[in-house]
């Protein structure tokens, strides 16, 4: 079913679009702005290594709490509501972080912020894919994902720009440490986010869940004109339970955790992460090193990789809603699967210097870089933007916000394993190894998409499999998984 093009009010829609992902240029602002003040957060708080890595990952800490809370209480108040919760957040965590000497203070804001990006990184897309009519949804969604890396690559160059004036992350700029004004600058799409929170409606598929039906068509009017949304109003109602509202305890099953559509969810969130994205964009610095560049070139190239990964997002917006999003995830799998095993063949020549420091002779520098920037470019095609995507819409009406609730603690959780777990596996394993774990992830990957995802290119969000209400004798009924 699709709705017809013209009585879709775009203008709205896109003001809905535009905002919702303010979220996302947050969630990758906040994510990169760490990585140019690490030296003065040692400095300041006098933090032993230790320390220090725990500041920086209380943020992931943060995500997964905030993650979880917000696909649920976005069933409770409402997805608008939450997502002003979390702008405040982000608005409160960047100032203390920014102004605080008190290093606990420092951990609880940034801690805050955390619970604001973890909620950002799930209730955008959920908003938006309950906005957008389906043959255009997956392309709006994906702008989630430019917004993630425009704010990563934002905050780059905000960093280098700030620590250039000052001569380093260290100096002064009006009489502030450069390395406080990366954070306070945090500040500023967040106030432009929470002030256009309130100018956009509330998602029509929440309200309907809580009974107020009027406001729906309200609002389902405003985007799609009175007929269709009479229909709409109509299929929403019909997609919810009778007899409750939305409840965590609807994405289990009697005798299992979880609803298989759950688990599936969860499969993509995890593997996101298995395939050590945010290693590639935590270590970028150090692979043009390895390369034979200087720290300021690794720096400036830093940012082109950024660039490089907004032109992949933007070609998988144009075709992820005409050939899809399981074909998408698939080919994904395949490049990280090829380009990872690139740079674990390189990694198995590296040696190390009498300090300890890793040495690659410089023409396997070169291969282990090139495949690490077209790693980037697949996952940017593919499994980094279509994720989102697919939590966004995979999940039935009735199941959504717990669903999404349980895939995003599992998101930020695996985060945070690969992240922590990534230098204590160099140490010990080596970094051959360590790619080699990343690539047998992405070839797994390719198989469990290929078994146990679904097709949801074209589809109404009513028409979502997964759930339905307990039948007659009380047993709950599952429809069985078949290709979409």
């Amino acid at each position: 079913m699709e709705t017809t093009r013209t009585s879709v009010n775009m203008a709205l829609i896109a003001a809905i679009v535009a905002v919702a992902t303010i979220g996302g240029l947050l969630f990758g602002y906040d994510s990169g702005a760490v990585n140019g003040t690490q030296e003065g957060l040692r400095q300041t708080f006098d933090l032993s290594p230790a320390a220090l890595g725990f500041t920086v990952g209380s943020l992931l800490i943060g995500c997964a709490v905030g993650a979880f809370f917000a696909g649920r209480l976005a069933d409770v108040i409402g997805r608008r509501k939450v997502m002003i919760i979390a702008a405040l957040l982000f608005v409160l965590g960047a100032l203390v972080q920014g102004l605080t000497g008190v290093h606990e203070l420092f951990v609880l804001a940034r801690f805050s912020g955390g619970m604001a990006v973890g909620a950002a990184s799930v209730l955008s897309p959920l908003y938006i894919s309950e906005v957008a009519p389906a043959n255009i949804r997956g392309r709006l969604t994906t702008v989630q994902q430019v917004m993630i890396i425009s704010g990563l690559t934002a905050a780059f160059v905000v960093n280098y720009f700030l620590a250039q004036s000052a001569g380093s992350s260290l100096g002064e700029i009006g009489g502030t440490v450069a390395w406080r004004w990366m954070y306070l600058a945090q500040s500023v799409p967040a106030i432009v986010f929470l002030v256009a929170l309130f100018f956009i409606p509330e998602s029509p598929r929440y309200l309907v869940s809580r009974g107020h039906d009027e406001q729906a068509r309200g609002v389902l009017t405003r985007l799609f004109g009175p007929d269709e949304a009479a229909r709409k109003l109509g299929e929403i109602r019909a997609s919810f339970s009778a007899d409750h509202r939305p409840r965590l305890s609807d994405v289990t099953l009697p005798g299992k955790i979880f609803r298989p559509i759950v688990w599936a969810g969860i499969m993509l969130a995890t593997f996101q992460q298995f395939v050590g994205i945010n290693i590639i964009f935590y270590y970028g610095e150090t692979l043009w090193k390895l390369a034979g560049v200087s720290e300021e070139v690794a720096l400036e190239r830093n940012i082109v990789s950024g660039l490089v990964s907004i032109a992949a997002v933007f070609a998988a917006i144009m075709v992820i809603d005409k050939i899809g999003r399981k074909p998408l995830l698939m080919i994904g799998s395949v490049g990280m699967a090829v380009t990872l095993g690139a740079m674990t063949w390189a990694f198995s020549g590296a040696s190390e210097d009498a300090a300890g420091n890793l040495m690659l002779d410089p023409s396997v520098g070169w291969v282990a870089l090139v495949a690490a920037n077209l790693y980037v470019i697949f996952f940017n095609f593919s499994w980094g933007p279509v994720m989102w995507v697919m939590l966004g819409e995979m999940f039935p009406n009735q199941i959504r916000g717990s669903a999404l609730a349980v895939a995003g603690v599992a998101q930020w959780g695996a985060n945070y394993a690969v992240v922590q777990s990534f230098p204590w596996m160099a140490d010990n394993f080596g970094l051959a190894s360590t790619y080699a774990f990343y690539t047998v992830s992405a070839v797994i990957s390719f198989f469990l998409v290929k078994s146990f995802v679904n097709e949801t290119k074209g589809k109404e969000l009513e028409e979502m499999e997964g759930w339905e209400a307990p039948s007659a004798a009380g047993d709950a009924i599952v429809p069985a998984v078949r290709e979409g």
